[in-house]
């Protein structure tokens, strides 16, 4: 297996205040860092503590060490670290997961991404520092991992990206954003069962109504085991899908923004409000529909339209 490099890990405030000390008695220097309640560098280790959550980001060659040697025993109190097959025997057996990205974003796809992974590959990533795209705090290192999931041997991905145009039409179709999830879900697991037919189970993110992904699956796709459970992005499969869905999202976005030049943004904060009215003033109100997703109140407060629900 190779060795750890990158390890990430949620703390409680009281860990993220017990620490800082420590690595100052371990001889690491601290520097200021964006987002982080402070980071620190020693050769071959950087610890950085984000403000989000809190959760500690250990990176180098020296990551294993400083995990099984410090930051297990003297701060978290457990050790995991290796014994991951023996705490998680899940997240090691053959299986699919899937994740999506865009659905909370005014501009830009729904893009759905599954991925199969087995014992070998679930620890390649893990070594590797996959974990849940809402976790990864740059485009460049979402990239940067998207290119080493595509790359590793014996991993099976599907990404399907629903433009706004397409979204537009489907929505209104199925009348409600669960069911249009659901069909995505459903069809990248089951375009992944036609490479992986012997493949037994699938795991994704709960599901408002679990019955809906189950209902939206085809006859191949009713044969396997599906599993829908909340943060499911700890799953290193679900994780990958996260980070695939991720960059093919912030990819159309960097794409359009060039052809439409108008910088879309994402979120759906009142900046993104700002740029839908400058995309209506240089392409006119029809544009909007191609770039973004007409359900949300956004779109009818730039277009001067009565609200409806998002």
């Amino acid at each position: 297996m190779p060795a750890v490099t990158s390890y990430t890990k949620p703390l409680t405030a009281e860990q993220a205040a017990k620490l800082k000390p420590l690595l100052d008695q371990q001889g690491f220097r601290f520097e200021p860092k964006p987002y982080c309640l402070y980071a620190a560098t020693k050769t071959g280790c950087n610890v950085l503590v984000y403000e989000k959550g809190p959760k500690v980001l250990v990176q180098g060659k020296g990551t294993e060490d400083f995990v099984t040697m410090v930051l297990e025993p003297m701060i978290l109190q457990k050790a995991e670290l290796g014994y991951e097959e023996v705490l998680h025997p899940e997240m090691f057996a053959p299986h699919i997961g899937v994740d999506e990205s865009g659905k909370g974003d005014f501009f830009g796809p729904l893009v759905i991404a599954g991925v199969y992974v087995d014992g070998r590959v679930a620890k390649h990533l893990q070594a590797e520092g996959v974990m849940d795209s809402k976790r990864i705090g740059t485009d460049k290192k979402i990239f940067a991992l998207a290119k080493v999931i595509r790359e590793t041997p014996g991993l099976l991905h599907e990404v399907i990206v629903v433009g706004p145009k397409r979204y537009n039409e489907m929505y209104a179709s199925f009348g409600n954003l669960n069911r249009l999830l659901a069909w995505g879900h459903a069809r990248v697991i089951e375009n992944l069962l036609e490479r992986k037919p012997d493949c037994p189970q699938a795991i994704s993110d709960q599901f408002a109504n679990p019955a809906v992904l189950q209902r939206a699956l085809k006859e191949r796709g009713k044969q396997i085991d599906l599993v829908q459970r909340t943060k499911a992005e700890s799953d290193p499969a679900v994780a990958a899908a996260s980070i695939l869905a991720r960059e093919a999202f912030v990819r159309w976005l960097d794409e359009n923004s060039a052809k439409l030049d108008v910088h879309l943004q994402k979120g759906a904060s009142a900046e993104v409000k700002a740029r839908a009215k400058e995309l209506i003033a240089k392409h006119g109100a029809d544009a909007l529909a191609s770039a973004a997703k007409m359900h949300f109140k956004t779109a009818s407060e730039v277009l001067g339209l009565p609200l409806t629900d998002e």
